[in-house]
């Protein structure tokens, strides 16, 4: 994949940002200048992935006091307009730790707050590479341990590269990692539904590497496991809990159960920015609940009775002691076995 791909990149003026919701039949970049159109591309999933949406929020600072520049905002109405983007997605804890940062320099103006956001995104790239090695080592040594020792049979749920993050990817940098290696002979691709980031957004970052790779439906994700098809799953996080329970996108439970079943690795890949140790257990994690027409339309035709109503969480908790493994940039937890962030991460 070019060096340069970059979901979230700051143009001088604005924001460019990879329109998600067209890949990977076009590939477009979308230019934001103002809060309403920046919350709205975090809303529409324009840009999506905890680690992106954390760095287009920090940049989202800058936003709010160009607009208020050019619109005569008071620091109150431009505060307000920094708080609409921060709490635009309300599990990606990124987001909010992002901003806080960022707003930390608020008071020393514009350049200061551009100077701060760059460091959150060249942040996430060097913790995205960091956890890529460590992911890689730590998975390598479990496996072989097993008696694994060839190239590995993947799986992977929603999308983790380039796209979801301010460069090189989380669980996707992981496997990256392994390609470049030499050690991936497939990965199977969640399509993750209800809006299809696995085939849509991860087959087209997997095609661009060169990775051997199937789509399958969400719902034969644990059908391949227990088949002995699969070595160890990978996937990101939007927010993590100090007791280990991980959110991330719905669905990653029952690939995380299969992994126990099957007593195969279930790795996450985060950086500690997706740790929130305010939150002791995946029970307090607000679950975004979404429109109820992505589950009861497609392509906007109708597919369900017109009675129905649609159940959409966006997330779903996987618990720590389903989680073999969580890397972040400081190296690998082994959550299960009782290493947990909340005495790991202080």
């Amino acid at each position: 994949m070019p060096q340069e791909l970059r979901a979230v990149d700051w143009t001088g003026t604005g924001l460019a940002l990879i329109d998600q919701t067209l890949l990977p039949h076009r590939n477009e970049t979308m230019t934001v200048h103002d809060v309403d159109t920046l919350v709205d591309a975090i809303q529409r999933l324009v840009v999506r992935g905890a680690p992106a949406i954390g760095a287009a929020g920090a940049y989202g600072v800058a936003i709010a006091l160009i607009e208020g520049g050019r619109k005569g905002w008071t620091e109150a109405e431009t505060r307000a307009a920094v708080a609409r983007v921060r709490e635009a997605r309300p599990t990606a804890v990124n987001l909010m730790v992002c901003v806080d940062r960022v707003m930390t320099r608020f008071d020393e103006g514009l350049e200061a707050v551009l100077e701060e956001a760059a460091a959150v995104q060249r942040e996430d790239v060097a913790a995205n590479r960091a956890m890529g090695a460590f992911g890689a080592d730590w998975l390598l040594e479990r496996l072989q341990q097993a008696g694994v020792d060839r190239p590995l049979r993947l799986l992977t749920h929603c999308n983790t590269g380039a796209l979801a993050t301010a460069g090189w990817g989380t669980a996707l940098g992981v496997i990256r990692e392994l390609h470049a290696r030499g050690l991936v002979e497939v990965v199977y691709a969640d399509e993750t539904r209800p809006l299809l980031q696995g085939s849509r957004l991860t087959a087209w970052e997997l095609v661009q590497e060169g990775i051997p790779h199937y789509v399958q439906a969400d719902g034969a994700a644990a059908g391949t496991i227990l088949r002995g098809e699969v070595d160890a799953a990978i996937v990101g996080a939007d927010r993590i809990a100090a007791n280990g329970d991980t959110a991330n996108k719905v669905g990653t439970v029952g690939v995380a159960l299969a992994c126990a079943d099957a007593g195969i690795p279930f790795l996450v890949a985060a950086p500690t920015t997706t740790v929130d140790l305010s939150t002791e257990t995946g029970n307090e994690i607000h679950i975004e609940l979404r429109g109820e027409d992505e589950v009861l339309e497609w392509a906007g035709v109708r597919t369900a009775p017109a009675e129905s109503r649609g159940h959409n969480p966006a997330f779903d908790v996987t618990p720590g002691r389903l989680v073999t493994g969580l890397v972040t940039e400081r190296g690998v937890l082994e959550v299960s076995a009782g290493e947990l962030p909340l005495d790991h991460l202080k």
